[in-house]
């Protein structure tokens, strides 16, 4: 569950946008962000259980008067999914405040380099296979005010954001996971081997691993003694994510299946499995 007050606000604000009436409020603060790198630059690859952390570093720029304390006001980066950022599908931000560090001022401006993370817990922020794909990335600034003195008989809690778009995507896979196993073993030189597998990923509705059919798996080998794999064939996996080919049996070594990925499916190596040749 998410951590940070603020952080929370901002994911309701962002699915009640839709429906927001305009009002009156603060005067837009002049915020630039700039230079995000979501994730050292890599897919955020996610299974079923495990929570990944998605680190993002950003540069900031803000008015020099402008006091964001983390406590009523904060900046930060979230992702979202969507056609737009007025009506997004999905979002997920972070759970806690980013850790900023000064870097130059003007007489005007603040500029910070700043780092956060994003849990990515897929029981909490992923829901179907439309979630895996290109994610956009924005900025916010999120700030309350609140009056907990009921003294009068009166309290208050005011809330209000802004967002930017335009900093960017980032790529949201499943998972995969993949199996080898050669047979017989061990077997004669020149007989026939059998290599088994099974392609799967994440299936995010049924937080269970399910078949990935029709796709093109490599099979590889690497001889006893030797530092790296060659490749043998390519595989494409059948109903269930089921692979199966024969090869003739030439020298003790390894067997494994190789996934290249998708652009919805993370890669995946099988351990090998060795082979005795008699």
């Amino acid at each position: 569950m998410r951590k940070f007050a603020i952080g929370a606000a901002v994911s309701g604000a962002l699915a009640l946008s839709a429906l927001a009436v305009p009002s009156a409020s603060a005067a837009t603060p002049d915020l630039t962000f700039s230079h995000v790198v979501v994730n050292n630059g890599k897919a955020i690859v996610v299974g079923t259980t495990s929570t990944v952390k998605v680190p993002v570093t950003y540069t900031l720029t803000h008015p020099v008067d402008l006091v964001i304390d983390g406590r009523t006001s904060v900046a930060g980066i979230t992702l979202y999914r969507g056609s737009s950022l007025s009506k997004p599908r999905n979002e997920m931000g972070p759970d806690d405040a980013p850790s900023c560090t000064t870097t130059s001022t003007t007489a005007t401006t603040v500029t910070q380099s700043c780092a956060e993370v994003i849990a990515v817990a897929p029981q909490d922020y992923l829901y179907d296979a439309a979630d895996a794909g290109t994610w956009k990335v924005a900025g916010f600034y999120g700030r309350s005010t609140a009056d907990n003195d009921d003294s009068d008989d009166h309290i208050s809690f005011t809330y209000g954001y802004d967002m930017w778009g335009g900093l960017g995507t980032t790529q949201v896979k499943r998972a995969a996971k993949l199996t080898t196993n050669a047979t017989p073993e061990p077997v004669k030189k020149g007989k026939t081997l059998t290599v088994k597998g099974a392609l799967t990923r994440a299936d995010w509705e049924t937080t269970k691993y399910s078949g990935y059919a029709g796709r093109p798996v490599t099979l590889q080998f690497k001889a006893k003694g030797a530092t790296a794999y060659k490749t043998v064939r390519t595989v494409t996996s059948s109903t269930a994510g089921a692979l199966t080919t024969t090869v003739k049996a030439s020298a003790d070594g390894t067997y494994r299946y190789l996934f290249a990925g998708t652009t919805t499916t993370g890669t995946a190596t099988a351990t090998g499995d060795y082979v005795d040749v008699k």
